[in-house]
């Protein structure tokens, strides 16, 4: 699978507190920082316009991207993200220091293959979504940007769990070490003369 590339630009900045950071803000600027790696904490600033374009992309999410400080390149991912209350605006950002062979604890999306087509929706059955994303641990170099979930075969009466699903290498899920208790079903076709898929509720 190919990856996008994500490269955001920051300065650093040294005046702090919340007056500091709305004249950010009104500069059409947000307040950040970047920790981890074995580095103290720095404060920085980001193009609100340019966070908000990658922000459009999901792979942004769960990717490991390039910060750019003041000319000096690092890899981070995004940790946190403020959104104004109510506005489609961004109001600080975290970031963290990441090497190649980091082990990562990250949530990526789960895009699903044969939704529409699979053995239960051809029968009539109803796919319901239980999952749309999935807590995952791997070196920061294998961090996928979704997981891809075949549900072709998936006929009714039938469910699709953790432990099904095919994984790239390097990546686990945490949760399947817990038990089978923890083996939580992603997928089910339930009978339904319904020809449609329910998704998840927001």
């Amino acid at each position: 699978m190919s990856k996008e590339t994500f490269v955001l630009n920051a300065k650093r900045r040294d005046d702090q507190g919340k007056g500091a950071s709305r004249r950010l803000r009104h500069e059409g600027r947000i307040p950040a920082i970047v920790y981890g790696g074995g580095t103290a904490p720095e404060a920085i600033t980001i193009e609100h316009n340019e966070i908000i374009k990658h922000l459009e992309h999901e792979a942004f999410y769960s990717h490991v991207l390039e910060l750019n400080v003041d000319g000096a390149s690092t890899q981070v991912i995004l940790r946190d993200l403020h959104r104004h209350p109510f506005k489609p605006s961004v109001m600080h950002a975290d970031f963290q220091r990441v090497s190649a062979n980091e082990t990562l604890h990250m949530t990526v999306p789960l895009h699903f293959l044969n939704k529409d087509t699979c053995v239960g929706a051809k029968a009539g059955g109803l796919v319901h979504i239980a999952l749309t994303e999935i807590h995952i641990e791997c070196p920061a170099h294998a961090l996928p940007e979704f997981i891809s979930v075949d549900l072709k075969a998936l006929d009714i009466h039938q469910s699709l769990h953790l432990s099904q699903i095919t994984l790239p290498a390097g990546v686990k899920i945490p949760a399947l070490a817990q038990g089978a208790e923890h083996d939580a079903a992603v997928v089910t076709i339930h009978p339904s003369k319904l020809d449609k898929t329910i998704e998840p509720e927001a």
